[in-house]
Protein backbone atom coordinates (compact mmCIF):
# COMPACT_ATOMS: atom_id res chain seq x y z
CA UNK A 1 0.00 0.00 0.00
CA UNK A 2 1.40 3.42 -0.84
CA UNK A 3 0.43 6.34 1.18
CA UNK A 4 0.08 10.11 -0.13
CA UNK A 5 2.61 11.83 -2.61
CA UNK A 6 1.63 15.13 -1.93
CA UNK A 7 2.77 15.13 1.66
CA UNK A 8 6.35 16.64 2.54
CA UNK A 9 9.06 14.67 3.34
CA UNK A 10 9.79 13.46 7.20
CA UNK A 11 12.89 14.89 8.86
CA UNK A 12 15.94 12.69 8.12
CA UNK A 13 16.90 11.23 11.94
CA UNK A 14 20.48 11.50 10.69
CA UNK A 15 20.35 15.50 10.75
CA UNK A 16 19.16 15.40 14.39
CA UNK A 17 21.95 14.32 16.04
CA UNK A 18 24.93 16.28 14.22
CA UNK A 19 24.86 19.53 16.52
CA UNK A 20 25.34 17.21 18.86
CA UNK A 21 28.23 15.65 16.98
CA UNK A 22 29.11 19.18 16.19
CA UNK A 23 29.32 20.18 19.55
CA UNK A 24 32.09 16.98 20.77
CA UNK A 25 34.41 18.57 18.06
CA UNK A 26 33.70 22.14 19.54
CA UNK A 27 37.65 22.15 21.42
CA UNK A 28 39.08 21.42 17.90
CA UNK A 29 37.33 23.99 16.51
CA UNK A 30 37.95 26.76 18.51
CA UNK A 31 41.39 25.63 18.92
CA UNK A 32 41.80 25.86 15.28
CA UNK A 33 40.33 28.80 14.51
CA UNK A 34 42.26 31.01 17.58
CA UNK A 35 45.18 29.51 16.24
CA UNK A 36 44.34 31.16 12.86
CA UNK A 37 43.40 34.32 14.23
CA UNK A 38 46.40 34.84 16.17
CA UNK A 39 48.44 34.24 12.78
CA UNK A 40 46.65 35.99 9.78
CA UNK A 41 47.53 35.91 6.32
CA UNK A 42 46.78 38.12 3.30
CA UNK A 43 45.55 37.28 -0.32
CA UNK A 44 46.80 34.28 -2.46
CA UNK A 45 49.60 32.94 -0.57
CA UNK A 46 48.97 31.71 2.84
CA UNK A 47 51.50 29.40 4.18
CA UNK A 48 50.87 29.42 7.69
CA UNK A 49 47.00 28.99 7.29
CA UNK A 50 47.41 25.84 5.06
CA UNK A 51 50.52 24.55 7.11
CA UNK A 52 47.58 24.53 10.49
CA UNK A 53 44.95 23.26 7.89
CA UNK A 54 47.00 20.38 6.64
CA UNK A 55 47.85 19.47 10.45
CA UNK A 56 44.39 19.67 11.61
CA UNK A 57 42.48 17.37 8.32
CA UNK A 58 45.63 14.53 9.00
CA UNK A 59 44.77 10.96 9.90
CA UNK A 60 41.49 11.28 7.84
CA UNK A 61 40.73 9.12 4.64
CA UNK A 62 41.00 12.25 2.91
CA UNK A 63 42.73 12.58 -1.16
CA UNK A 64 44.04 16.07 -0.98
CA UNK A 65 46.08 18.67 -3.04
CA UNK A 66 47.32 22.11 -2.98
CA UNK A 67 47.02 24.34 -5.68
CA UNK A 68 49.60 25.32 -7.93
CA UNK A 69 49.45 28.99 -8.10
CA UNK A 70 48.16 29.56 -4.50
CA UNK A 71 47.89 27.96 -1.21
CA UNK A 72 44.49 26.55 -1.97
CA UNK A 73 43.83 23.43 -0.66
CA UNK A 74 41.25 20.73 -2.06
CA UNK A 75 39.89 17.70 -0.09
CA UNK A 76 37.80 15.10 -1.30
CA UNK A 77 35.84 12.43 1.06
CA UNK A 78 34.71 9.36 -0.37
CA UNK A 79 31.69 8.02 0.64
CA UNK A 80 30.83 4.06 0.93
CA UNK A 81 28.80 4.22 -2.55
CA UNK A 82 29.27 5.44 -5.65
CA UNK A 83 27.14 9.06 -6.81
CA UNK A 84 27.40 12.46 -7.25
CA UNK A 85 29.62 15.13 -5.66
CA UNK A 86 29.07 17.94 -3.32
CA UNK A 87 30.99 21.03 -2.86
CA UNK A 88 31.65 22.88 0.86
CA UNK A 89 33.53 26.02 0.71
CA UNK A 90 35.38 28.34 3.21
CA UNK A 91 37.91 31.14 2.78
CA UNK A 92 41.03 31.38 4.64
CA UNK A 93 42.46 35.21 3.93
CA UNK A 94 42.95 38.04 6.53
CA UNK A 95 42.49 41.71 6.45
CA UNK A 96 44.73 44.79 6.33
CA UNK A 97 43.44 46.08 10.02
CA UNK A 98 45.04 46.67 13.48
CA UNK A 99 42.89 44.52 15.45
CA UNK A 100 41.39 45.86 18.45
CA UNK A 101 39.04 43.54 19.76
CA UNK A 102 41.02 43.09 23.15
CA UNK A 103 41.09 39.37 22.82
CA UNK A 104 43.76 36.97 24.48
CA UNK A 105 44.19 35.40 21.34
CA UNK A 106 44.34 38.46 19.01
CA UNK A 107 46.19 39.26 16.08
CA UNK A 108 50.47 38.86 16.50
CA UNK A 109 50.62 40.21 12.97
CA UNK A 110 50.70 44.07 13.01
CA UNK A 111 48.27 45.45 10.67
CA UNK A 112 46.60 41.97 9.78
CA UNK A 113 43.43 40.76 11.31
CA UNK A 114 40.71 38.35 10.20
CA UNK A 115 37.71 40.92 11.06
CA UNK A 116 35.33 38.45 8.38
CA UNK A 117 35.06 35.18 10.08
CA UNK A 118 37.43 33.44 7.66
CA UNK A 119 39.10 31.77 10.49
CA UNK A 120 35.99 30.52 11.88
CA UNK A 121 34.77 29.39 8.36
CA UNK A 122 37.64 27.69 7.99
CA UNK A 123 37.52 25.68 11.12
CA UNK A 124 34.19 25.08 10.72
CA UNK A 125 34.90 23.29 7.48
CA UNK A 126 37.99 21.48 8.92
CA UNK A 127 35.37 19.99 12.12
CA UNK A 128 32.76 19.15 9.55
CA UNK A 129 35.34 16.93 7.33
CA UNK A 130 36.39 15.44 10.97
CA UNK A 131 32.06 14.98 11.13
CA UNK A 132 31.26 13.52 7.48
CA UNK A 133 34.91 11.50 7.70
CA UNK A 134 32.92 9.27 10.76
CA UNK A 135 29.91 8.98 8.31
CA UNK A 136 31.57 8.18 4.78
CA UNK A 137 29.83 4.77 4.98
CA UNK A 138 26.58 6.28 4.95
CA UNK A 139 27.53 8.89 2.14
CA UNK A 140 26.31 7.85 -1.80
CA UNK A 141 29.01 9.81 -3.31
CA UNK A 142 32.10 12.38 -2.27
CA UNK A 143 32.64 15.59 -0.58
CA UNK A 144 35.00 17.91 -2.20
CA UNK A 145 36.03 20.31 0.60
CA UNK A 146 37.42 23.88 -1.24
CA UNK A 147 39.61 25.65 1.51
CA UNK A 148 40.03 28.78 -0.60
CA UNK A 149 42.38 31.85 -0.26
CA UNK A 150 42.30 35.32 -1.59
CA UNK A 151 38.47 35.98 -1.38
CA UNK A 152 39.08 39.56 -0.16
CA UNK A 153 39.51 40.78 -3.89
CA UNK A 154 41.90 38.57 -5.13
CA UNK A 155 39.79 36.31 -7.33
CA UNK A 156 40.74 33.31 -5.58
CA UNK A 157 37.65 31.39 -6.43
CA UNK A 158 38.06 31.81 -9.88
CA UNK A 159 41.67 30.55 -9.16
CA UNK A 160 40.90 27.13 -7.63
CA UNK A 161 37.95 26.54 -10.68
CA UNK A 162 40.52 27.27 -13.22
CA UNK A 163 42.96 24.12 -11.49
CA UNK A 164 40.01 21.92 -11.25
CA UNK A 165 38.48 22.39 -7.41
CA UNK A 166 34.49 21.88 -9.40
CA UNK A 167 35.91 17.68 -11.03
CA UNK A 168 37.78 17.14 -7.91
CA UNK A 169 36.26 14.16 -7.49
CA UNK A 170 35.78 13.18 -10.95
CA UNK A 171 32.81 14.63 -12.01
CA UNK A 172 31.75 17.96 -11.66
CA UNK A 173 29.88 18.97 -8.28
CA UNK A 174 26.23 19.16 -8.64
CA UNK A 175 25.84 21.01 -5.47
CA UNK A 176 27.97 23.89 -3.55
CA UNK A 177 27.37 25.07 -0.24
CA UNK A 178 29.38 28.28 1.70
CA UNK A 179 28.39 29.29 5.13
CA UNK A 180 29.23 33.59 6.42
CA UNK A 181 29.54 34.40 9.83
CA UNK A 182 27.70 37.11 10.95
CA UNK A 183 28.06 39.23 14.01
CA UNK A 184 24.65 41.27 13.42
CA UNK A 185 22.43 37.96 13.44
CA UNK A 186 21.03 36.01 16.53
CA UNK A 187 24.08 33.51 17.44
CA UNK A 188 23.09 29.97 15.77
CA UNK A 189 20.75 31.77 13.01
CA UNK A 190 20.58 30.07 9.55
CA UNK A 191 19.99 32.79 7.03
CA UNK A 192 19.33 32.72 3.09
CA UNK A 193 17.16 33.73 0.22
CA UNK A 194 16.78 32.51 -3.10
CA UNK A 195 17.97 34.33 -6.33
CA UNK A 196 20.68 37.42 -5.33
CA UNK A 197 21.81 37.40 -1.79
CA UNK A 198 24.97 39.31 -2.81
CA UNK A 199 25.67 42.20 -4.90
CA UNK A 200 28.16 42.20 -7.25
CA UNK A 201 30.59 44.82 -6.93
CA UNK A 202 33.10 46.46 -9.33
CA UNK A 203 35.39 49.78 -8.99
CA UNK A 204 35.82 52.58 -11.23
CA UNK A 205 38.50 55.37 -11.36
CA UNK A 206 37.79 58.84 -13.23
CA UNK A 207 40.91 60.88 -14.20
CA UNK A 208 39.86 64.73 -15.44
CA UNK A 209 42.79 66.70 -16.64
CA UNK A 210 42.49 70.42 -17.22
CA UNK A 211 44.79 73.20 -16.89
CA UNK A 212 46.53 74.17 -13.84
CA UNK A 213 47.29 77.89 -12.74
CA UNK A 214 46.72 80.49 -9.90
CA UNK A 215 44.06 80.77 -7.36
CA UNK A 216 43.03 84.10 -7.84
CA UNK A 217 42.77 83.80 -11.69
CA UNK A 218 40.60 81.05 -12.51
CA UNK A 219 39.62 82.34 -16.15
CA UNK A 220 42.96 81.86 -17.38
CA UNK A 221 43.30 77.89 -16.21
CA UNK A 222 40.85 75.33 -17.15
CA UNK A 223 40.13 74.00 -13.39
CA UNK A 224 38.72 69.84 -13.36
CA UNK A 225 37.39 70.20 -9.25
CA UNK A 226 34.21 72.11 -10.49
CA UNK A 227 34.17 69.11 -13.47
CA UNK A 228 35.10 66.70 -10.51
CA UNK A 229 32.61 67.51 -8.30
CA UNK A 230 29.75 67.64 -10.93
CA UNK A 231 30.27 64.38 -11.82
CA UNK A 232 29.27 63.13 -8.32
CA UNK A 233 26.28 64.64 -9.16
CA UNK A 234 25.64 63.86 -12.21
CA UNK A 235 26.30 59.71 -11.19
CA UNK A 236 23.76 59.56 -8.37
CA UNK A 237 20.97 61.20 -11.20
CA UNK A 238 22.53 58.67 -13.72
CA UNK A 239 21.39 56.15 -11.15
CA UNK A 240 18.16 57.14 -10.57
CA UNK A 241 17.26 57.57 -13.94
CA UNK A 242 18.37 55.23 -15.69
CA UNK A 243 18.36 52.03 -13.64
CA UNK A 244 15.05 50.52 -12.68
CA UNK A 245 14.08 51.11 -8.82
CA UNK A 246 12.58 47.19 -9.20
CA UNK A 247 16.53 46.11 -9.68
CA UNK A 248 18.76 48.91 -8.30
CA UNK A 249 22.10 49.57 -8.07
CA UNK A 250 24.28 51.30 -5.57
CA UNK A 251 27.14 53.83 -6.46
CA UNK A 252 29.50 55.51 -4.65
CA UNK A 253 31.93 57.82 -4.49
CA UNK A 254 34.58 57.47 -1.69
CA UNK A 255 37.50 59.15 -2.63
CA UNK A 256 38.00 62.87 -4.54
CA UNK A 257 41.36 63.79 -4.61
CA UNK A 258 43.07 67.15 -6.23
CA UNK A 259 45.36 69.56 -5.33
CA UNK A 260 48.25 70.55 -2.93
CA UNK A 261 48.00 73.98 -1.58
CA UNK A 262 45.50 77.17 -1.35
CA UNK A 263 46.41 78.72 -4.20
CA UNK A 264 47.13 76.65 -6.91
CA UNK A 265 44.58 75.26 -8.99
CA UNK A 266 45.56 72.27 -10.14
CA UNK A 267 46.13 70.31 -13.68
CA UNK A 268 44.34 67.26 -12.17
CA UNK A 269 41.48 66.00 -10.45
CA UNK A 270 40.41 62.19 -9.68
CA UNK A 271 37.29 60.00 -8.11
CA UNK A 272 37.34 56.54 -7.14
CA UNK A 273 34.31 54.66 -5.73
CA UNK A 274 32.29 51.26 -5.75
CA UNK A 275 29.18 50.08 -8.00
CA UNK A 276 26.94 47.07 -6.62
CA UNK A 277 23.90 45.90 -8.32
CA UNK A 278 21.97 42.67 -8.10
CA UNK A 279 22.08 41.30 -11.82
CA UNK A 280 24.19 41.27 -14.68
CA UNK A 281 21.99 43.38 -16.74
CA UNK A 282 21.99 46.57 -14.47
CA UNK A 283 25.64 45.45 -13.83
CA UNK A 284 26.44 45.96 -17.75
CA UNK A 285 24.48 49.63 -17.72
CA UNK A 286 26.09 51.26 -15.36
CA UNK A 287 29.42 50.16 -16.46
CA UNK A 288 28.82 51.31 -19.56
CA UNK A 289 26.70 54.18 -18.55
CA UNK A 290 29.33 55.86 -16.19
CA UNK A 291 32.27 56.83 -19.12
CA UNK A 292 29.45 58.19 -20.82
CA UNK A 293 28.13 60.55 -18.02
CA UNK A 294 31.43 61.27 -17.00
CA UNK A 295 33.12 62.19 -20.32
CA UNK A 296 30.06 64.52 -21.28
CA UNK A 297 30.55 66.31 -17.50
CA UNK A 298 33.96 66.66 -18.71
CA UNK A 299 33.62 67.88 -22.40
CA UNK A 300 30.87 70.51 -20.91
CA UNK A 301 33.88 72.03 -18.79
CA UNK A 302 36.52 72.12 -21.38
CA UNK A 303 38.06 68.92 -19.55
CA UNK A 304 39.84 65.87 -20.93
CA UNK A 305 38.21 62.65 -19.22
CA UNK A 306 39.56 59.06 -18.50
CA UNK A 307 36.79 56.63 -17.07
CA UNK A 308 37.42 53.06 -16.13
CA UNK A 309 35.95 50.68 -14.40
CA UNK A 310 37.73 47.62 -12.94
CA UNK A 311 35.44 44.62 -12.76
CA UNK A 312 34.87 42.52 -9.63
CA UNK A 313 32.68 39.92 -7.90
CA UNK A 314 29.63 38.68 -9.76
CA UNK A 315 26.35 38.99 -8.43
CA UNK A 316 26.32 35.98 -5.79
CA UNK A 317 22.84 34.12 -6.57
CA UNK A 318 21.62 30.94 -4.87
CA UNK A 319 19.16 28.46 -6.52
CA UNK A 320 16.19 28.57 -5.27
CA UNK A 321 15.95 24.77 -4.66
CA UNK A 322 18.94 25.23 -2.90
CA UNK A 323 18.31 28.17 -0.92
CA UNK A 324 14.42 26.44 0.15
CA UNK A 325 16.83 23.25 1.38
CA UNK A 326 19.45 25.03 3.20
CA UNK A 327 16.60 26.22 5.65
CA UNK A 328 14.74 23.00 5.90
CA UNK A 329 18.26 21.42 6.57
CA UNK A 330 18.25 24.04 9.32
CA UNK A 331 15.50 23.41 10.96
CA UNK A 332 16.12 19.61 11.32
CA UNK A 333 19.32 19.59 12.04
CA UNK A 334 19.50 22.86 14.47
CA UNK A 335 15.87 23.54 15.55
CA UNK A 336 12.88 25.30 13.48
CA UNK A 337 13.85 28.28 15.69
CA UNK A 338 17.50 28.63 14.26
CA UNK A 339 16.15 28.89 10.56
CA UNK A 340 14.92 32.47 9.58
CA UNK A 341 14.34 33.16 5.52
CA UNK A 342 16.48 36.78 4.47
CA UNK A 343 14.00 38.50 3.07
CA UNK A 344 16.29 41.70 1.28
CA UNK A 345 19.86 41.26 -0.15
CA UNK A 346 23.43 42.44 1.17
CA UNK A 347 24.93 44.46 -1.19
CA UNK A 348 28.30 43.44 -0.39
CA UNK A 349 29.99 40.71 -2.42
CA UNK A 350 31.62 37.29 -2.69
CA UNK A 351 33.71 35.14 -4.89
CA UNK A 352 32.03 32.25 -3.88
CA UNK A 353 29.16 33.89 -6.72
CA UNK A 354 32.20 32.23 -9.29
CA UNK A 355 31.11 28.58 -7.88
CA UNK A 356 27.30 29.61 -8.10
CA UNK A 357 27.73 30.82 -11.60
CA UNK A 358 28.75 27.24 -12.66
CA UNK A 359 27.28 24.50 -10.04
CA UNK A 360 23.51 24.96 -8.47
CA UNK A 361 23.97 26.12 -4.93
CA UNK A 362 23.64 28.55 -1.50
CA UNK A 363 25.37 30.70 0.23
CA UNK A 364 24.07 31.37 4.03
CA UNK A 365 24.78 33.65 7.09
CA UNK A 366 25.28 32.49 10.46
CA UNK A 367 24.66 34.44 12.83
CA UNK A 368 27.44 35.04 15.97
CA UNK A 369 26.65 37.75 17.90
CA UNK A 370 28.21 37.70 20.85
CA UNK A 371 26.38 36.99 24.45
CA UNK A 372 24.91 39.98 25.71
CA UNK A 373 25.12 42.21 22.83
CA UNK A 374 22.22 43.60 20.50
CA UNK A 375 22.73 42.44 16.86
CA UNK A 376 21.81 45.78 15.62
CA UNK A 377 24.65 47.31 18.05
CA UNK A 378 27.04 44.53 17.43
CA UNK A 379 30.73 45.27 15.57
CA UNK A 380 29.75 44.31 12.07
CA UNK A 381 32.32 42.71 9.22
CA UNK A 382 35.44 44.26 8.37
CA UNK A 383 35.62 46.37 11.82
CA UNK A 384 39.07 45.84 13.41
CA UNK A 385 36.67 45.36 16.41
CA UNK A 386 34.22 42.53 15.50
CA UNK A 387 33.71 39.47 17.73
CA UNK A 388 32.00 36.31 17.23
CA UNK A 389 30.39 33.74 19.56
CA UNK A 390 32.31 30.53 19.25
CA UNK A 391 29.31 28.48 20.51
CA UNK A 392 27.73 29.36 16.93
CA UNK A 393 30.22 26.99 15.20
CA UNK A 394 28.99 24.08 16.18
CA UNK A 395 26.26 24.93 14.46
CA UNK A 396 28.08 25.49 11.44
CA UNK A 397 29.75 22.63 11.29
CA UNK A 398 26.20 20.96 12.06
CA UNK A 399 24.86 22.64 8.30
CA UNK A 400 27.85 21.29 6.77
CA UNK A 401 27.20 18.18 7.32
CA UNK A 402 23.91 18.62 6.99
CA UNK A 403 23.96 19.40 3.53
CA UNK A 404 26.75 16.86 2.26
CA UNK A 405 24.50 13.68 4.22
CA UNK A 406 21.15 15.37 2.75
CA UNK A 407 22.24 15.69 -0.95
CA UNK A 408 24.04 11.73 -1.04
CA UNK A 409 21.65 9.89 0.83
Amino acid sequence: MTGPTDLPSLPDARLAGLLAEARELHPKTVELRRAIHRRPEEGLDLPETLAKIEAALDGLPLETAVGKGTTALTAVLRGGEPGPAVLLRADMDALPLREETGLPFASEVPDSMHACGHDAHVAMLASAAHLLSAHAGELAGSVVFMFQPGEEGHHGARHMIHEGVLDAAGDQVERAFALHLSANLPSGMITTRPGPMLASADKFFVRVTGKGGHGSTPHQAIDPVPAAAAMVGALQTMITRRVSVFDPAVLSVTRIAAGTTSNIIPEVAELEGTIRTLSEQTRALVREELPRVCEAVGQAHGCRVLADVEPGYPVTVNDPAEASRVLLLAGDALGEEHAKPMVDPFMGAEDFSYVLQRVPGAMAFLGACPPGTDPAEAAPLHSNRVLFDEDALDHGVAMHAAFALDALR
